[in-house]
């Protein structure tokens, strides 16, 4: 097989045969020239390469413009040329080319320059001011211009790209680059676990068990002091808080919201973040499910199911499990399919029976009830028999001075409030039972079981009362409490001398 050397010839190489000079001009000072000549020839050549460039990209600004002039000017005649000239001259634009060159003209100046240049043609043709074709002869005159510039530009990209030729024939330091670099990139550390995820790795508590000659003489044989106390002490203890839930991370939600049987999706997803897959994700995603049903969005429920189990079927494939899961659903394997979608029609049923059974535990947990604040209180009903009578009359000691009127009103009142209560509530305080009337304020919901409690709060119908006889001044009470107190420090004595 032949070598193929063309690859050395973008190569500017040089020995001493190929100078040749004066005998009287030393050879070092050629060979400076010679490199001098080199590095001056690839200057001008990229001064002319960025000035063609930027004479491209002016004239392509130019063009349209001068497209739409040519327009107007056909369309309404030499009136509007002669105020587009009036225009540039009066108020041009500043926009102009991004160069550093000075005292650049800007755009308007140049489209200035060339409808002058068009009147000035126009006039050698022998066409006046006041003639009336004067103009066709200006639209002629910029089609003509449009024509050469057109040309011009064609040049312009022709000289570019030979002069860029010319640029690539040799290989210069600017051509140079970094081809590949080796080095030690250390992996990037693994994500950690869903906060609030449940360990499978936990520490095992250890439990002594001491064996011994004679079981049931030991099962037998009383307690000392101090292993009573530890005992007591151990079972009063509180059992320990359940663990946090795991919560939901920003990856993760966005992983919950991919559409159902996007397994596609649902891969490249994971691939690119890795904080996915880990540990307790598949869990936060079911706590997420669980409160989504609760809270009636059923959709993102069953989307959180999905992903979960997709995520619990990976694990359980083993450390290749994510790329074997995938690629059996991905490549539409009725068998995996069909399995997998029951398992999640099946986990989600059961996550909105478990929802259903939630919510009717805390209706049925959430009442309102009437109890005393303590056992020598009562709680009775003052049901009314009816409306006030017509002619009501009060009589006894202090009612002197009591507007019969605010009476009536106070009793209508009550009248009005029992009136407005459901039948079942009706009956069970004319009952005078407490216990049937919790019945019917436990099978209300909480707010109208508080608004009822309120209203007979506010009507009197709803009293508070205490048996037994007290002293208006509270000595005689003070002295029964400190009686009673006595008792039970004497009771508390005896039944520890008991022990």
């Amino acid at each position: 097989m032949p070598l193929n050397y063309s690859k050395w010839d973008r190569l500017e190489l040089s020995d001493d045969s190929d100078i040749e000079g004066h005998p009287n001009v030393d050879k070092k000072s050629l060979i400076r020239w010679k490199q001098r000549d080199i590095h001056e020839k690839r200057e001008m050549r990229k001064m002319r390469i960025a000035q063609l460039k930027a004479d491209i990209a002016c004239n392509e600004v130019l063009k349209p413009r001068l497209q739409q002039i040519t327009q107007e000017v056909e369309a309404q005649g030499a009136p509007h040329f002669s105020s587009l000239v009036e225009r540039f001259k009066t108020n041009p634009s500043p926009e102009k080319p991004p160069t550093n060159a000075p005292e650049q003209k800007t755009y308007d100046e140049m489209l200035l320059a060339l409808l002058l240049q068009v009147w000035e043609e126009a006039k050698k043709k022998g066409v006046e001011k006041d003639d009336p074709q004067l103009s066709e002869a200006l639209v002629a005159g910029l089609k003509e211009h449009l024509v050469k510039f057109d040309e011009h530009q064609e040049k312009l990209r022709k000289d570019l790209a030979h002069e860029e030729e010319e640029q690539h024939k040799k290989i210069t330091m600017e051509d140079l680059h970094e081809g590949f670099d080796s080095h030690y990139v250390p992996p990037k550390p693994a994500p950690p676990p869903v906060k609030g995820a449940i360990h499978d790795d936990k520490p095992k508590q250890k439990v002594t068990e001491i064996e011994v000659l004679n079981p049931k003489g030991v099962q037998s044989a009383p307690f000392n002091q101090a292993s009573t106390s530890a005992a007591a002490s151990s079972s009063s203890k509180p059992a320990e808080d359940d663990d946090e839930l795991p919560e939901l991370t920003p990856s993760l939600e966005q992983f919950s919201r991919l559409p159902l049987k996007g397994y596609e999706e649902s891969w490249e997803f994971i691939k690119a973040h890795r904080d996915v897959y880990v540990p307790g994700a598949s869990d936060a995603l079911l706590v997420a499910a669980f409160r989504a049903q609760s809270n009636g969005d059923a959709k993102w429920a069953m989307q959180c199911v999905h992903q979960s189990l997709l995520l619990q079927y990976c694990e359980k494939l083993g450390k290749d499990g994510p790329s074997l899961f995938f690629r059996k659903m991905m490549s539409g394997d009725p068998r995996a399919t069909s399995v997998f979608e029951k398992d999640v029609a099946d986990t989600y049923a059961h996550l909105v029976e478990r929802v259903r059974i939630s919510k009717a535990e805390e209706a049925a947990a959430e009442q309102i009830q009437l109890v005393p604040e303590n056992p020598n209180q009562s709680i009775t009903f003052n049901v009314p028999d009816g409306p006030p009578p017509e002619n009501l009359q009060l009589e006894g000691p202090g009612f002197e001075d009591v507007d019969v009127e605010d009476v009536r009103k106070a009793l209508q009142m009550r009248w009005d409030v029992f009136e407005s209560f459901e039948e079942p509530l009706q009956k069970a305080l004319k009952s005078q039972s407490l216990e049937e009337v919790n019945k019917v304020l436990g099978s209300m919901s909480i707010e109208r079981a508080e608004e009822v409690v309120k209203m007979l709060d506010m009507a009197g119908i709803l009293s508070f009362s205490e048996s037994g006889i007290r002293d208006a001044t509270g000595k005689d009470a003070e002295a029964d409490d400190e009686g009673d107190a006595g008792d039970e420090g004497d009771d508390a004595e005896e039944s520890k001398d008991v022990d």
